[in-house]
């Protein structure tokens, strides 16, 4: 190899270095050339780039930085290096589960945020939680929060911050009281419970799958769109449908919001009065008992309780429709 070619690879590798987040050094001795183009294909999935440069080119481009002294003595042998730019910890998960596999490839060393791992640290860096799976617990615990607002607060959210909100930017001429700004919170409001039904339909589905879908080629999404959501339809379908019922029944923030006017519209940045802010009206209004207008409210209570009950039980039809035993 010529030497301007020997500095370029030395100026790749401190550049890709400069950049990654964390780095991991392996010994890749023994693995046959499909076992190596597999290695790189699933790092690759991940976003990991993966490449083989020899010891000595690899310490003159770390001279270029700083913090790496203790890597030097590891560089013994065939070294194949990881370099992960968006999450590090996702390249400690494949290369684990391509030991398992294989009984093939070793842990030399990996560098996280200039802290120096032994390859014996490979097991504890595997389980440590990536980047996607931080961010779906903290999402996850999003939702609890969420869920336990009382829905007056959500009531006077929509009407004192998503209404003045829509007036500004969108609808100049949108009333105070009005049917959107309601619609919008409800439907924030009924997502926890939609996603978390969703979420257990989900994690239902045989782990068997997933990895079968893997093993065939198919990336992530692919997995997630052709897999394992139509394996757990049934349950995201009854879960929308019981979210569905839930906005329904909703009293008390278009009983705030929408403004309580009787007005027969589709039209959603009008005034209009729903099934629920009805018989909150009319239950503390002036009417007397036993009156027809009283009366009303008892017709309005079992129409909304024979729609409810029929979104619950479109959904129970659906999830046995599309149920998938396995």
């Amino acid at each position: 190899m010529k030497r301007s070619e020997k500095e370029h690879i030395v100026a790749e590798v401190a550049e890709t270095a400069s950049r990654a987040s964390a780095m991991y050094f392996t010994d890749f001795t023994g693995l046959t050339v499909e076992q190596a183009t597999e290695l790189r294909r699933e790092l690759r999935k991940v976003g990991v780039q993966y490449r083989v440069v020899k010891n000595t080119l690899i310490r003159k481009a770390l001279d270029q930085l700083s913090g790496y002294d203790k890597v030097y003595d590891k560089l013994v042998g065939p070294t194949g290096v990881a370099f992960a730019f968006d999450d590090a910890i996702v390249p400690a998960k494949v290369i684990d589960k391509f030991i398992e596999k294989h009984q093939k490839l070793a842990l030399k060393a990996a560098v996280l945020e200039k802290q120096v791992y032994d390859g014996t640290k490979l097991k504890e860096l595997a389980a440590l939680p990536s980047k996607k799976d931080m961010m779906a617990s903290i999402l996850g615990s999003i939702q609890a929060p969420l869920a336990g607002v009382p829905t007056v607060v959500y009531g006077y959210f929509a009407l004192l911050f998503v209404t003045p909100l829509l007036q500004r930017w969108l609808f100049p001429d949108l009333p105070g009281f009005n049917l959107l700004s309601p619609g919008i919170v409800i439907g924030i409001m009924i997502i926890p419970y939609v996603s978390s039904v969703s979420e257990d339909a989900m994690r239902a589905v045989p782990m068997e799958l997933r990895e079968a879908a893997f093993a065939m080629g198919a990336t992530r999404l692919q997995v997630a769109a052709r897999v394992v959501l139509p394996a757990a339809l049934s349950g995201v379908a009854a879960a929308f449908a019981l979210g569905m019922s839930r906005a329904v029944g909703e009293t008390m923030v278009v009983a705030i919001a929408a403004g309580q006017q009787p007005n027969l519209t589709l039209d959603p940045r009008e005034p209009a009065a729903t099934i629920t802010a009805y018989i909150v009206q009319v239950a503390l209004g002036d009417l007397p008992h036993g009156s027809i207008g009283y009366q009303t409210i008892f017709a309005a209570g079992l129409s909304l309780m024979l729609m409810t009950l029929t979104l619950n039980i479109v959904g129970s039809v659906m999830r046995r429709k599309f149920r998938e035993a396995y």
